[in-house]
């Protein structure tokens, strides 16, 4: 059986603002919604608290460090063209050590900051809704 196809699979996503107000995004180079723009992150883990996925998936995917400030949100990921559904927490996350980089070159092709009134057109589900829920903060 597989995640996200089989049965609903759990994520979490980093929405990494620096000081110039600009969110970190990757570009996917696999499926699902292979080509989109989205925040690090990834599956949560058997027996794993939300906010310590969200910091292991940013390590392993751009090798720096975060502390969480907050829950932004929480999407249903459903892609139907794709057969996948999985739900995923997104939270606001600051960089306390490193610079990012692309540490798994086979999921993510390319690597940017940009700013939030500036963003790509291909953004993925959960990276659309988590761009809606850090607008609502009124940061």
């Amino acid at each position: 059986m597989k995640i996200g196809k089989d049965y609903i699979g759990v994520g979490v996503g980093a929405f990494i603002v620096n000081e110039n107000n600009e969110v970190l995004l990757h570009k996917r180079a696999v499926p699902a919604e292979k080509d989109h723009w989205c925040i690090p992150g990834g599956r949560l883990e058997m027996f794993e608290k939300l906010e310590d996925a969200v910091i292991r998936e940013v390590k392993e995917e751009i090798d720096v460090d975060v502390k969480i400030e907050r829950i932004m949100g929480v999407c249903d990921h459903i892609i139907e063209a794709e057969k996948a559904h999985w739900v995923a927490m997104s939270y606001l996350c600051k960089i306390t050590n490193g610079e990012p980089k692309i540490m798994e070159p086979d999921k993510a092709s390319e690597m940017r900051w940009f700013k939030l009134d500036n963003l790509p057109d291909k953004l993925t589900i959960t990276t659309k809704k988590a761009v809606e829920d850090y607008k609502k903060l009124k940061i």
